[in-house]
Formats: structure tokens, C-alpha cells, sequence
């Protein structure tokens, strides 16, 4: 069947930089996914820097800046989580041209070209510094910090088991953004709760790695779903719950109030119930259930900024 979408077209950019930009209730809904960081799914307003941002608001009792902070964050996350994906498909277009569920991506069904794609990852990134260059100098420095990560995350699944753990230091970087930006400095609360998203990121990621686990073991791409196997269950269960212990650590650190701790427990159960509803054999579950992950998010922010409101009345 012909692509619907013409060699150098400005849908196949689109494809490559976000396959699944959406509104959710009239939130941002921005998605990462295993083989790039802005794809498929999982919502914006769950980002750990909005999150983070809501709780800095809350520590430092003021959210006059708080709307555009987050929509500073928003164009920031739109135009480098983009690039992060674009440089991912730029890296993996030999193995995805492998994978049934990813040959039709723009790079390796030969819709985009290589030097055409890093031009738009170029752009991208300097949006992305233009917005970057709106915060403090340390907020800039700890952004740029981040490219490493985002640039060595590619790789790892080539090289260990725990590739979920690489991609939840480069998603989660926004933890440390939110105080950055808000209170200039990275703190305990800050680290606690960038540890607790990360354990969260292994955790559903692991859920979207077990549809492609066959083939995966075909071309010899490691993961954790992977490693996990038919203990994949008990893993999450770890996982989620070191997640909810430590956001609940730096909800306590930070001297969070009740909304806060109400959103923190309708996030719990929303992290059991997936585990619960999980089968790794059924790939349409995984996706639907890695998907809800911005619904968990959702409940998370809509604590911690029902707390940041009523801290700065």
C-alpha cells in the first residue's frame, strides 16, 4: 500500500519529529516512546518537569510565573523531545526498517533522507535553545547538560538490558528543570523526585518495550521487557512501587499539603491497576496501557497544583 505521506513532504517531517501530538482535555499531550522521546501516547502534562514546576510553585508559594513557565516548557519539550526523536530515528533506521510495526517510519521507508532529517533536528534544537535561553543561567546550564544523555540513549539498547534505564535519565531530566527554572538551584526534593520519575519511566516503558519483544529478539535489540519476561508483573510492581515512594519522599520533602497527597494516591492506583490489567503477550494492551500513563500523570499534577494554589492563597 502507498504511504499516504510524499517523499520530503511536510507530514513525513512531521512523522519523524511527533507521531502522536494530541490534546488530552485540553492538555498538552507531548509522548515518549522506546525509540525516541516524543512519540505515541503518553501526555505532556504528566511531564516531569510540569510536575516538578507545580511543586516548586508550591515550595516557593508563588505562581505568578507558573503559566508561563509551563508553557515555556511546553514549547521546549515540543521542539528538543522532536529533535531527540528525530536524532533516535536518525540512529535507528537500520533496525527499524526490521521491525513490522516501525518500517513505515519516514527515515527508513525512504520518505525523509538522512541529511534532510538532521537538518530538521537542527532547527528543532535551536528552537529549542531560544526557548531554553529564556530561564536563568543555571536553568540553561542544567538544560544543556541534558544532551548527553539524549544523545547516548540511541545506543544503549544495543549494548545492555537496561536501555529503560538510559531513556528515564534523559525524560526525567525535567525534574531537575522544574526547580532550576523556579527556584534557581537543584535541591533534595528536586533529586528525590527525579529518582521517583525515573523508576516510573522504567516501569511503563517496559510495558510499550513488550510489543515489539519478538522481533527485538530477532535483530538482537536488548530491553527490559525483554529481560523481564514472563516476571515482568512482579517487576512493575517494584518499579511502580519505588515511584510512589519516592515522589511521596519529595512530596514530603517539599511540606506538600492533602491535595497533593490525594493526587499522589490516585496515581498509586492507577499504577496497580495497570499491573493488574497487563498481558505482555497481547501488543494492542501494552500500548493502551502505556498510553494511560498520561492519565496517571494527569492525576499526579492536578494534586500538586490544586496544592501550589491553595500554598500561595
Amino acid at each position: 500500500m502507498a504511504s499516504p505521506y510524499e517523499a520530503g513532504s511536510a507530514r513525513s517531517y512531521a512523522r519523524v519529529a511527533v507521531l502522536g501530538v494530541g490534546l488530552l482535555g485540553g492538555s498538552f499531550a507531548l509522548a515518549a516512546r522506546r525509540r525516541g522521546l516524543a512519540r505515541e501516547g503518553v501526555g505532556y502534562a504528566k511531564s516531569p518537569s510540569t510536575l516538578n514546576a507545580a511543586l516548586a510553585a508550591g515550595v516557593s508559594h508563588n505562581l505568578s510565573r507558573l503559566p508561563l513557565v509551563v508553557a515555556l516548557f511546553f514549547a521546549g519539550a515540543f521542539a528538543m523531545r522532536g529533535a531527540g526523536c528525530t536524532w533516535n530515528d536518525i540512529t535507528d533506521r537500520d533496525l527499524d526498517a526490521k521491525v513490522e510495526r516501525t518500517r513505515s517510519r519516514p527515515i527508513p521507508a525512504g520518505q525523509v533522507s538522512v541529511p534532510q532529517a538532521l537538518t530538521f533536528l537542527i532547527i528543532q534544537a535551536l528552537i529549542g535553545l531560544l526557548v531554553l535561553l529564556q530561564f536563568n543561567r543555571f536553568a540553561v546550564a542544567t538544560g544543556i547538560a541534558s544532551l548527553v544523555i539524549v544523545a547516548a540513549y540511541p545506543f544503549m539498547k544495543r549494548i545492555t538490558w537496561w536501555p529503560q534505564v538510559v531513556l528515564g535519565l534523559a525524560f526525567s531530566w525535567g525534574a531537575l528543570m522544574g526547580f532550576a527554572v523556579t527556584l534557581g538551584r537543584i535541591d533534595a526534593t528536586a533529586l528525590v523526585l527525579y529518582a521517583g520519575s525515573i523508576a516510573w519511566v522504567i516501569g511503563y516503558d517496559t510495558i510499550y518495550a513488550h510489543q515489539d519483544a519478538e522481533d527485538d529478539a530477532l535483530i538482537g535489540v536488548k530491553s527490559t521487557a525483554r529481560l523481564f519476561g514472563a516476571h515482568t508483573q512482579q517487576a512493575l510492581i517494584v518499579f511502580y512501587a519505588l515511584a510512589v515512594v519516592l515522589i511521596g519522599a519529595a512530596l514530603k520533602l517539599a511540606g506538600a499539603g492533602y491535595p497533593a497527597w490525594i493526587g499522589l494516591a490516585a496515581f498509586a492506583a492507577h499504577l496497580a491497576w495497570q499491573i493488574r490489567r497487563l498481558k505482555i503477550g497481547d501488543p494492542a494492551l501494552c500500548l493502551r496501557i502505556f498510553k494511560s500513563n498520561r492519565d496517571a500523570g494527569l492525576l499526579l499534577f492536578a494534586g500538586l497544583l490544586a496544592d501550589a494554589v491553595m500554598a500561595a492563597v
